[in-house]
């Protein structure tokens, strides 16, 4: 860190000196004049070494995150922030510092700590925000900054298209798309006919809007209702009255954090027999704690995280989400683990893989250091994480296919796998 570095540079720069100033009152030296000349250069040198040094030992990697750590989406970015703990403290011999801002789940906020991130910390990547609408605010600031990104988010306008900008941006979730079509595979196998859908007023529930009603259509699904809510709202009666005039053989709920258990509360309230499904923005245990036994009964494509237990053996994130499931609860207690810890674990391990190569164009802290930094991220390939495989490409900003996702079914307030 700088002030470590400071100060260690001091030390050795007082120790210089004073192995100087004794080797000038040695009678040996003083005798002669051209062997004065050559002490002085030598404790110039032995100075200008001692000054250098430090700052090839104490070269940084700086990692800015900025997470929803209050406000309606704390539930993701907290379980975030909990596994940053777990990140790589050195990486290709550097160590790493991890610097954590919090975004209140506003874009404004977001905005802000991104542009903090920097130009004041000066960090080599930026990991998050652990929301849409956030992670797309914040896509001119890094492109501005010249700085990778990596998002926790999951609407895939986050990386698509990539272009000038979303050069720099990547992310770990599953796409929207990605899971709406789980879903309407679901339905479908079902004997669903008709599907309704409720959602976030915000960017997240527009997009997972178009691409379920995208995929609904492709497996002879009409769409009869589709209605808003706030993150905010206290209720959703109204919306949910609309819905049920229309009979809709599931509802799909699109919406992330314990605001999304308000929408299928009502539903059971208001008798709905019904299928409903999530987006994978609940795959937490206070979504299941808010909702409780009116989630019983209800799916959603989620990260294999929450279900690797009951993965089959070959599956390919399996035995990587085992493993941070076990670390994870031995920092958090049993039953703690979240899809959304597991996401920023795998920004850890992109990183965790790029920065030894970034390492071989420049210095940390370098605008050399974050272009290779994001070239190597661009070229990751074959990468397991704890979701799957990761082939990324200059056309595929995320690199997973659908071995990422799993159908969950939630039962007495657990997950439980779904094989097709």
């Amino acid at each position: 860190m700088p002030r470590v570095e400071s100060l260690e540079s001091g030390s050795r720069r007082t120790r210089a000196r004073s192995a100087s100033a004794n080797v000038r009152a040695s009678p040996s030296i003083s005798a002669s004049k051209p062997r004065n000349r050559l002490a002085r250069r030598a404790a110039a040198l032995c100075a200008a070494l001692a000054c250098a040094l430090p700052a090839m030992a104490f070269a940084q990697v700086k990692i800015g995150l900025v997470l929803s750590l209050t406000g309606p989406a704390a539930s993701l970015g907290i379980p975030a922030r909990d596994t940053v703990a777990l990140l790589p403290k050195q990486i290709g011999g550097q160590s790493v510092e991890y610097i954590v801002l919090d975004d209140a789940s506003d874009t404004t906020q977001a905005v802000q700590d991104t542009k903090k991130l920097i130009s004041e910390s000066h960090v080599d990547a930026i990991i998050g925000s652990s929301i849409t609408p956030n992670s797309l605010a914040m896509i001119d600031v890094v492109a501005a900054g010249e700085t990778p990104m990596i998002s926790l988010a999951s609407s895939a306008k986050i990386i698509e298209p990539v272009d000038a900008k979303r050069h720099w941006v990547f992310k770990t979730p599953q796409t929207d798309a990605m899971m709406a079509s789980a879903i309407a595979e679901h339905a479908s196998t079902h004997g669903v006919k008709t599907i309704a859908f409720i959602g976030q007023a915000d960017a997240l529930g527009e997009t997972f809007y178009a691409e379920v009603a995208k995929f609904a259509q492709l497996h002879h699904i009409n769409m009869v209702a589709s209605e808003r809510f706030n993150r905010t709202d206290p209720s959703v009666t109204g919306q949910i009255l609309k819905i049920l005039a229309t009979h809709p053989d599931a509802v799909v709920v699109g919406a992330a954090g314990t605001p999304a258990a308000l929408p299928p509360k009502t539903l059971r309230e208001r008798g709905y027999k019904g299928l409903i499904y999530h987006n994978h923005g609940v795959g937490n245990n206070d979504f299941l704690r808010v909702c409780g036994a009116d989630c019983n009964g209800t799916f959603l494509p989620a990260s294999p995280v929450l279900v690797a237990a009951q993965l089959p053996a070959d599956h390919p994130a399996r035995r990587l989400a085992l493993d941070y499931i076990a670390r994870f609860e031995a920092l958090r207690g049993p039953g703690s683990v979240s899809a959304f810890g597991s996401y920023t674990s795998d920004a850890g391990a992109l990183l965790d893989h790029a920065v030894p190569i970034a390492l071989k164009a420049g210095a940390p802290g370098t605008p050399e250091f974050r272009r290779a930094l994001r070239d190597a991220l661009e070229a990751t390939r074959g990468l397991a994480d704890t979701n799957g495989v990761v082939n990324m490409s200059a056309a595929d900003h995320l690199g997973l296919d659908q071995r990422a996702r799993v159908m969950v079914e939630i039962t007495n307030a657990k997950w439980v796998y779904q094989p097709r």
